[in-house]
């Protein structure tokens, strides 16, 4: 029982570390993101809504991508920059289509027409886009590290039985 709660505990840890990071990361990217977008959308007016996002998320893609990498997920396996990088940048262009769409909604659907109104949509998308890239890079991009023997074999032999989690 107590290697499973040990087990639970590592998990845990190592999910709210992952959590952390991650959001820090997020951040400087969305301040990354948020003050180009902005600077695009006072020179731009509102004809260049879409297209302004869409050079902001592309450049703070970039500045994520890294921040992650070599810091969130640097436990885990690296599986070849160019294909974390490709994998990356097609999820974030799933989380950029989430957030185009909430923009979108805002200013075609309900007609409003402001740098108020394009920021909240743009805080609203980046939430959900943010909760659909965290699951899809653990899932895809960042892969779990290999398992192992010992900590399987432990698990399998149970409390009883000596092993790297268990003391004596």
């Amino acid at each position: 029982m107590q290697q499973l709660i040990r087990g639970a505990y590592a998990r845990f840890a190592t999910l709210l570390r992952e959590l952390i990071k991650f959001g820090a990361v997020g951040a400087v990217a969305f301040v990354v993101k948020f003050g180009l977008v902005n600077i695009l959308w006072t020179m731009w007016g509102s004809e260049g809504t879409l297209i302004a996002n869409v050079i902001a998320t592309v450049i703070a893609t970039t500045v994520a991508y890294f921040g992650n990498r070599f810091w969130t997920f640097r436990h885990r396996e690296q599986s070849g920059l160019a294909r974390e990088y490709v994998l990356f940048f097609v999820f974030n262009g799933v989380g950029l289509l989430i957030e185009l769409i909430c923009l979108g909604f805002i200013r075609y659907t309900l007609g409003l027409d402001s740098l108020l109104a394009n920021n909240v949509g743009l805080v609203i998308g980046t939430g959900f886009g943010t909760l659909f890239r965290f699951w899809s890079y653990k899932r895809w991009v960042f892969l779990a590290p290999p398992e192992e023997p010992a900590v399987e074999e432990a698990a399998v032999q149970g409390e009883g039985q000596a092993g790297p989690l268990t003391t004596r």
